[in-house]
Order: C-alpha cells, then structure tokens, then sequence
C-alpha cells in the first residue's frame, strides 16, 4: 500500500499532461517577442475569461433540434467582481459583414462600460438581451439609475456545423459563461463562442497569446483573444510558411448537405479583443485595434467581402478616469511610444489565431458536415521544409 499513493500521484500527473491540448510553441512553431508568463489575454491584470460551449445530437439538421455546435464567450476588462469600473476603449472594422453591437457609444464615450461577449450569427440579440437582465440582476451599475446601457456583443458564423437557425443559445448559456469567467489559464479551439468555427481551410474557434513589453523603465502586457471563423485556404501561412498551399490536399472540408448559406471560400469573420494595462486614451486605442488587421494578413486573412473582421481594443490603466461629476487626472503614453503597442498587437494576434487553429480538433456537426483539425505533423514537417523547425 505505501507505493499505491505516489502511484497515483504519477498517474494524475500523466492524465493531467496528457488531457493539455499543446499550443503551436508546443509543437515549435517560432515566433516574434516576449510573451507574458500564460501568453494569454489574461496576463493583463483584472482581465477575466469564461466560456459555455454547447454541444450536442448528431446527423441530420432539424431546426430548432440540433445537431449543436456553439457557444457563448464573456470578457471582463476588470473581472466581474468589485465596482463598476469602465475602461478606455475603441473598436475597428476591416471588413463589416458582421456586427458588434454597442461600438457606436465606445466610439462616442471613449468608455467600455460592459462585458464583452462573443457569440454566433444569430444569437446577437438572445446574449444582449441576457446580459441586460444580469445588469438588473446584479445591480452591475452598483446602484446608479442609469437609463440606457449598450451591451458589446460580436458574433462569427458557425452554420457550416451548428444549426444555426435553431437559436440554441439561450438566457442560462450566457450566465454560464459569465458566472464561468476568471483569470489564470484558459481553453482554447473549440470552445465558446469559438465551438463551431472553421479558420483558414481548417477547424478555427477560440485562440488567445500576449506580449510584454518595456517602454522607457516600465514594463507593460497586451493579449488578444480572437475568434476565428475567416480566410481561404490556400492563403494559409505559419511562420512565413506558405502551409495553405503545402497542404492544399488534406482533409478539405466535408460538406454532405448544403448549410443555410450562401458561403464561399474566404468567406467567415474574425473578432478580435485587443486588452493593454499601458495607459492609452481612445484615440491610440483606435490606433491599436487598426494594427489587428496586419497580424491577420501574416496568417493569410484577406478581409473577404464575406467576411467580419471587427476588432476592440481597450486598457485598464486609468482605472479612476471614468466619473460623471469631477475633472480626474489621467496618465497617458506618448504617442511616439506606441511602435512597441502596435509590434506586439500584431504579434499576439497572429499567435493567438495559430492558437486558435492548434487547439481545435475535428468536428463533425449538422448533416455529417466535417471541419478537420490542422494536421500538427504535417504542420511540423512542412516547416521542418521550410528550415523554420529546425530537424
């Protein structure tokens, strides 16, 4: 019996390692810059994550049946905990075949006032409409009698797998991935909003990575999340890689019956989630999350017209700077200081995409419609090819 115990010590610890899902750093995959200790959105300080992945029933689609493939994804700027705490924030569009709602009042405000939330298409108006309720419920303006409230919620499409048109997402998935939202490391691939996603020729979903930075003696973090449902295959590209093309014959999608969809290749979205703790005002931020677009073209995103690639970023620095009543003294970054911002919002974002794409595993959903994973040693050896791994 005394050798039972450090015997299933080791065996947790195996389980454990063997249930992680690596990540392209895992598998090698080089990249630029110095990441924070999780490479994730949540090496931003207060910055909370939480997720409902809804999955069920198999083969042919029955609206309103399933099969499911979709979700729900919650960020806090500052945790859902504590005082209302607004953020500086700003938003951009590459490509607006898609929706964020609340963004006209960022813009105006300079303030994100909520969380951000992510979902599908179709499941806009059920999440909005949940999280207004969880304001009331919660007393999220803690006690101040404001009259209007415009919740940010951003979609990608995902009736390639899900159905759609069934309005799976309901009152009870948004609160899971709200009550479900923390800091430390968090899921990525198909989980989420993320579930049902395809990205570049491959299964896509939910990805995340960050940089540290030091701008004169202070040392600074920005992370991206992105949910990724966007691009053509054949303009795949890892590492400078032209991966797409290498593997243009590999596990291509599958398509048994056609979705309610009028989707070509290259068609889809991407939401992207800028968060810094440098103290940015918003209109750097806007010049931050107009820097999103570059670490998508590295991967190969071309901004299709079928596409929605929308982007917000925003800083929890400056956490006294939103107040109704009384001037307040802000610190704010020069805006010749910014080059190191913008390197690494291009960075993180295009590690977070490949993340994303790493992460996620096949998915067969509605009708046997089939989104395969990227293939991680061919992925390997094509780089090996390339002399960006070396042998």
């Amino acid at each position: 019996m005394k050798f039972l115990f450090p015997l299933l010590t080791i065996l947790l610890i195996s389980l454990q390692a063997f249930s992680q899902k690596p990540r392209a750093r895992d598998l090698g995959v080089p990249f630029f810059g110095q990441t924070g200790p999780l490479n994730a959105i949540t090496d931003v300080a207060g910055v909370q994550v939480g997720y409902s992945t809804i999955i069920s029933g198999t083969g042919d689609n029955m609206a309103g049946k399933g099969p499911v493939r979709t979700g729900v994804t919650a960020i806090f700027p500052r945790g859902k905990e504590g005082k209302f705490s607004p953020v500086y924030a700003n938003w951009y569009s590459l490509n607006g075949n898609g929706e964020m709602t609340g963004t006209t009042w960022v813009t105006e405000s300079g303030f994100l006032e909520t969380p951000i939330m992510i979902t599908n298409t179709n499941s806009v108006g059920e999440v909005r409409q949940a999280v207004l309720k969880w304001y009331v419920d919660t007393d999220w303006y803690k006690g101040e009698d404001w009259w209007y409230t415009y919740p940010v919620v951003a979609e990608t499409y995902d009736g390639f797998l899900n159905d759609i048109y069934g309005f799976h997402v309901k009152e009870k998935h948004v609160l899971e991935a709200i009550e479900n939202a923390s800091g430390g490391k968090i899921a990525e691939g198909n989980v989420g909003g993320g579930t049902g996603m395809l990205c570049l020729g491959f299964k896509g979903g939910t990805g995340t990575a960050s940089r540290q930075f030091k701008i004169k003696d202070s040392t600074y973090t920005l992370g991206a999340l992105v949910q990724a449902n966007f691009g053509a295959k054949f303009n795949l590209t890892i590492s400078g890689v032209p991966v797409g093309q290498e593997l243009r014959d590999t596990l291509n999608y599958e398509l048994k019956k056609p979705p309610m969809s009028n989707r070509q290749e290259g068609d889809g979205s991407i939401i992207v989630v800028i968060a810094t703790d440098a103290p940015l005002l918003p209109h750097q931020l806007k010049r931050v999350a107009q820097r999103v677009p570059l670490g998508i073209g590295n991967v190969g995103g071309r901004g299709s017209n079928g596409s929605g690639d929308i982007f917000i970023a925003f800083s929890t620095a400056n956490e006294n700077a939103f107040n109704r009543d009384e001037i307040v003294q802000i610190e704010s970054l020069p805006n010749d200081q910014m080059n190191w911002i913008f390197q690494s919002t291009v960075q993180a974002v295009e590690e977070a995409i490949i993340n994303a794409m790493i992460a996620a595993e096949d998915m067969e959903g509605i009708n046997g419609n089939k989104a395969y994973a990227i293939p991680h040693d061919l992925l390997i050896s094509t780089l090996k090819k390339y002399n960006r791994i070396e042998e």
